[in-house]
């Protein structure tokens, strides 16, 4: 066997070289430097015959595949050629490193006006693609330069604009989606924003001192994450040593070309001057920005003083941060502290209702206070980029304009939130985007050249856009729905988007996900959603937080009256909207801005601008991890080439030809293997006549005007076609001089043929023109015989009406009138068929005013015929009717006497009722003096059994004592000690053995017997385990309750629960076995803020309730069902609840089926009974 050297995948390189030393019937044994491995066809991709060398665009590779895409990148990039293209689109790789004269302005000045592809690949020859196309297209361009976080995509930007400055008019600045959470929190080893660590490295001393800044570490939005400064050597000593923190001083600066933290400040400093920004006005910036640190230093505690459960600031520490932040922002700190301590709420009544403060809680606290510093960060944002930047950049009223947006990548981490969330769907857009545009370019190639080729196929991530954006039912709208909830849950809010794409193939529960940490999730904390990049599992616990961007009314008119003039021009526009709006602001409750929404608005929007301008791409790459110069991580790489789509584009490159030449140049390529009289033919005649001589599959290319276009991987064959020994050469160009001949020969008989092609033409129009005569002919006889085929079909339309008539006679009751309708009907059909015949009998003389006017009066004679039998049949139908109504209300008479009836048995049933209660109740009172009784005895038992609990509690403290001293001296220990307290029998007499053992049954196993068991005894024994265990588990959650003032889980009124406390079983007799009781009694739950009576309904089957009803004024009905409800149902037998001895609690079936019906209640079903 033949050894190939191939590229396998490899979890550290990406993909590695490796030789093929096995096939087998699906996989192949492939031999690396390292290892033997065998892997599938579809892991394995050929290798080109220069390892080493390198192209510009990735097109040109003989093999077109991700792992020479990736090993061409990476050649490029061991040789500083961090750019490399894929047809129009631009891979850019950061070197973090200055590659010397790569930018330097007469290499900038080298692409303008050159073609793309006429120099090596630049971002500069983007720019300037860009600006040449809008000027000769009169069509608005944009660039879009994406990849993830330290990829190089804000200095890929950086260097477009620099280029397209150059003829710039003028300018605008928009955003999108400010990652706000990253303002109180980061991942642990990640930074704040730069301008934080920028004030603390970089501002004067004595503005430092005014500001109160220094240490990072020292402020809590920023000790979470990494505390070091990128500095070089010679900035890192003009930063002070208090103002390092202690991670900083023991592990060093960070560094980066591009980021200094210290010379950072000094430029932005230096740029807010270029805006015409004046010393007091960047003072006021800079306070903003320190006053946000600040604020993340106000902590809060619960405040012992408050009966409300308010809480306060903690002293110390917080106290001078509260107050540094309220100077910095013109505020009154006592004012600042009472926002953040409490809300002002508005109660409903009189004309504007009453107003008063509500204290916050801890957490509560919290989230105001980063509501506020996110409110302020992103506000000072907007202010800059709109108020500042853009205003002092001119802007005309040019039509066309060149566009560079820098967007994140493709997003994926350990935990995943809100903002990748809506990043990734941004990319999912854009990917989609990225798909049909350069499939269009590409086949706008294949158009020029006239290849006449269909439309590429590729595939569609639609599914995916419409899981998150679909119109009620997308992931962002369920979302919405949830935060505009009275308490908004993160857990119900998976749970509906689970249930709502229930099946769909894009979403999936996070133990699906591959990675481990993930499938520790819960089913309701987080989902997985397959992207076109890979899947991606996120965490929904902070959704809901993110995607609201309001802040609290009072928080927000505090902030408008602030003396600091930013600060309240940063507040006073929106504060006056929303007062025109009709908000108020002391309502005290947060409303709903979603984030979401207002980035999928703005998403929208920059994709239709995107469709209707024409688009370049950047994608930019991070070559490792510790973003590091020379380390060139290939399985990073590969992921991110992934990410960014352009695996997709070589699969997308794969249906058409992504490999081409020139007709020169695949002249000029094989110019020495040919003979000199090959050699003088032009060169697309000589590439047409040597692929034929070669006889390739003409599948495998296709000739355009300029260039020919070959499959992918096609070229290469060719290639080695061409480069085949001398001997094979030789018979390969006899073969060419051979095909020439012989094409000239045919040329000959192509000329022959055509001429006796002529002559048969000519012959066959000859045929031709005697069927034209025939049908002349044939329209002549048409005309002439016109009026009698005419007549035919509107006598054919009369028999249809006739047949009307025939199918209305036998309506008639009369038989006399049958008759005589019969018999003027055979009338008419003699004159219609005597017509018939004439108009048939071409011998016949008719003329035109004759055969109308015998139709005519066939016609009138049929309609007088319909009428008058119609008005007969009119007159007999009105007698029926009349009986049909003396038949109804003798009918009517039966049913009211029917309903008497009913009443008067309602009645009797009602005064049974009555009578039964009294029964019920004398029998009662005859057992309270044994009840006394027996409630003695029982607190009695519990004393004793409560004492033998303590016992057996410091028994099994001493034990576990015993046990860790055992460990530590390696000695044994005596386990021989009773574990449970002896159990208590309540009533004296001796229990009655029982049938069956549910001790050990499961409680599922109970409920699934009750339902579906058809043995009597085994059915009223498993009700009964399964309510004493109801009462178990409802009497330890009452228990342990937080609060049992305020408890909201109420099953049933106080006065039934009440009263089981001090029953005992067996004071009355049982309910007949499947006796159906119905119960009605007054019920005001103790939540209640009215006081507003409602009904409790209960429907007992035997002795255990079945059905459930609460009825509350303005309320929701609440229906339960014994099987589905039973946690939230009364657990008590009936005899438990005495509901016998209440005097008209107990209600009739029909009462009870009645209000049960009216809400909504399904069909019960028990026994053989069916309600």
């Amino acid at each position: 066997m033949d050894s190939q050297r191939v590229w396998t995948a490899d979890e550290a390189h990406g993909y590695v070289l490796g030789t093929i030393v096995d096939i087998g019937a699906d996989q192949l044994t492939v031999q690396t430097e390292t290892k033997v491995t065998k892997v599938s066809y579809d892991g394995v991709y050929p290798v080109g015959e220069d390892l080493n060398k390198d192209v510009d665009d990735n097109c040109a590779l003989m093999f077109l595949n991700e792992a020479t895409l990736l090993n061409n990148i990476k050649i490029r990039y061991e040789k500083d050629k961090i750019y490399t293209y894929v047809a129009n689109i631009l891979i850019a790789i950061n070197p973090y490193f200055e590659i010397k004269n790569l930018y330097t302005t007469d290499t900038l000045k080298k692409y303008q006006g050159k073609s793309l592809g006429v120099l090596p690949p630049h971002v500069f020859a983007i720019g300037d693609k860009a600006f040449r196309d809008m000027r000769a297209l009169k069509q608005s361009q944009s660039i879009v330069v994406s990849g993830e976080s330290g990829a190089g995509k804000t200095e890929s930007t950086k260097y477009i604009l620099r280029y397209l400055c150059e003829s710039v008019v003028g300018g605008y600045i928009s955003h999108y989606l400010l990652e706000k959470s990253r303002i109180c929190g980061q991942s642990l080893g990640e930074r704040n924003y730069h301008i934080f660590y920028q004030l603390c490295a970089g501002l004067p001393l004595q503005l430092c001192q005014k500001l109160k800044l220094g240490n990072p570490e020292f402020f809590q939005y920023l000790n979470k994450g990494c505390t070091q400064y990128f500095a070089s050597s010679a900035s890192d000593k003009s930063i002070d040593s208090e103002r390092k923190s202690e991670q900083h001083k023991k592990k060093g600066f960070l560094s980066d070309p591009i980021v200094d933290d210290f010379k950072n400040f000094q430029s932005t400093d230096n740029a807010l001057n270029h805006f015409n920004v004046n010393e007091a006005d960047k003072l006021l910036i800079y306070k903003v920005v320190a006053a946000v640190l600040h604020l993340g230093n106000v902590c809060f505690e619960e405040s012992p003083d408050d009966t409300r459960g308010g809480c306060r600031v903690k002293s110390g520490n917080s106290e001078l941060s509260l107050q540094t932040a309220a100077d910095l922002l013109g505020l009154d700190a006592e004012e600042l502290r009472q926002s953040l301590l409490s809300r002002l709420m508005q109660s409903k009544g009189g004309y504007k209702g009453t107003v008063y403060l509500v204290p916050l809680k801890v957490y509560e606290a919290q989230n105001a206070r980063d509501a506020l510093a996110k409110a302020l960060y992103s506000r000072l944002f907007d202010h800059i980029v709109t108020k500042i930047i853009n205003k002092s950049i001119p802007l005309n009223g040019n039509k066309y304009y060149v566009g560079v947006l820098d967007i994140a990548g493709f997003e994926y981490f350990q935990s995943n939130s809100f903002e990748q969330f809506c990043i990734n769907y941004c990319n999912e857009k854009l990917q989609q985007f990225f798909n049909e545009r350069i499939l269009k370019e590409e086949q706008a190639i294949y158009e020029k050249e006239g290849l006449g080729l269909k439309h590429i196929s590729f595939i569609d991530n639609q599914d995916c856009i419409d899981l998150l954006e679909s119109k009620g039912s997308g992931i962002f709208d369920l979302l919405d729905e949830e935060s505009k909830l009275p308490k908004p849950s993160a857990p119900h809010f998976t749970e509906t988007v689970h249930k709502v794409h229930h099946g769909h193939y894009r979403l999936a529960f996070p133990r699906k996900s591959k990675l481990k940490d993930h499938r520790e999730l819960r089913d309701d904390e987080g989902f997985l959603i397959r992207h076109f990049a890979g899947a991606v599992c996120y965490q929904t616990s902070l959704f809901i937080e993110k995607n609201n961007d309001a802040l609290h009314g009072s928080l927000e008119s505090l902030m408008s009256d602030a003396k600091n003039p930013l600060v309240k021009d940063l507040f006073y526009v929106e504060n006056q909207q929303s007062l025109q709006n009709g908000s108020k602001a002391s309502s005290g409750k947060l409303n709903f801005i979603s984030v979401g929404g207002k980035f999928r608005n703005q998403l929208n929007e920059l994709i239709n601008k995107l469709k209707s301008n024409g688009t370049h791409f950047v994608r930019c790459i991070k070559p490792n991890l510790n973003m590091v110069p020379h380390k060139f991580e290939g399985s990073q790489i590969m992921s991110q080439l992934r990410c960014s789509g352009m695996t997709t584009v070589l699969q997308l490159m794969q249906q058409g030809y992504p490999s081409r030449a020139l007709f020169v140049d695949l002249y000029n390529m094989y110019k020495q293997y040919l003979s000199s009289k090959l050699a003088s033919l032009e060169p697309r005649i000589f590439c047409r006549i040597l692929f034929k001589a070669l006889g390739l599959n003409e599948n495998d290319f296709r000739f355009g005007s300029t260039k020919v276009f070959f499959r992918p991987g096609k070229f290469a064959e060719f290639d080695q076609l061409m480069k085949s020994d001398p001997q094979h050469l030789a018979t390969l160009i006899s073969k060419v001089e051979k095909w020439l001949i012989i094409t000239r020969w045919k040329r000959a008989q192509w000329c022959s043929l055509c001429v006796i092609k002529l002559k048969n033409k000519l012959l066959y129009r000859r045929s031709k023109i005697v069927t034209i005569q025939k049908n002349i002919r044939m329209l002549l006889a048409v005309k002439k015989y016109r009026m009698r085929y005419l007549g035919l079909i509107k006598l054919q339309k009369l028999k249809s009406l006739s047949q009307e008539i025939v199918d209305l006679i036998p309506k008639l009751k009369s038989n006399e009138e049958k008759l005589k309708y019969s018999q003027k009907m055979k009338l008419i059909e003699s004159n219609i068929a005597k017509l018939v015949t004439d108009l048939r009998n071409v011998n016949q003389k008719l003329t035109p005013s004759e055969v109308d006017t015998r139709i005519k009066d066939c016609d009138e004679a049929i309609n007088s015929q319909i009428q008058n039998l119609k008005g007969k049949i009119k007159e007999e139908e009105a007698l029926r009717k009349m009986q049909e109504a003396m038949e109804i209300e003798r009918k009517q008479r039966e049913e009211e006497e029917k309903k008497r009836r009913e009443e008067e048995e309602l009645k009797k049933r009602k005064l049974e009722l009555e009578e039964r209660f009294k029964q019920e109740q004398q029998f009662h009172s005859t057992k309270q003096e044994e009840l006394a009784a027996v409630l003695t005895l029982q607190q009695q038992m519990e004393k004793e059994e409560q004492k033998i609990r303590e016992r057996l509690q410091q028994e099994k403290l001493d034990y576990e004592l015993a046990v860790r001293l055992a460990s530590e001296s390696g000695s044994g220990v005596n386990e021989d000690y009773c574990t449970s307290p002896t159990p208590f029998v309540v009533n004296a007499p001796k229990k009655e053995q029982k049938k069956f053992d549910l001790s050990k049954w499961k409680y599922s196993d109970l409920r699934d017997i009750i339902n579906t068991s058809c043995d009597i005894e085994l059915l009223e024994a498993c009700k009964e385990e399964f309510h004493r265990r109801l009462k178990v588990y409802h009497a330890w959650k009452l228990k342990n309750a937080k609060s049992k003032e305020n408890i909201s889980e109420q099953r049933a009124p106080d006065s039934i629960m009440q009263n089981a406390s001090h029953f005992t079983n067996g004071t009355s007799a049982k309910n007949s076995e499947n006796e159906q009781r119905y119960f009605r009694i007054p019920f005001v739950r103790a939540s209640s803020t009215t006081g507003e009576k409602g009904w409790w309904w209960a429907h007992f089957d035997g002795e255990w309730i079945a059905r459930q009803m609460e009825i509350h004024p303005g309320k929701a009905p609440i229906l339960l069902v014994a099987g589905k409800d039973d946690m939230q149902m009364c657990e008590l037998s009936l005899d438990e609840t005495r509901l016998t001895t209440k005097r008209g609690a107990e209600i009739l079936e029909e009462e009870f089926e009645r209000e049960w019906k009216k809400n909504g209640g399904e069909l019960y079903v028990t026994g053989n009974r069916k309600k």
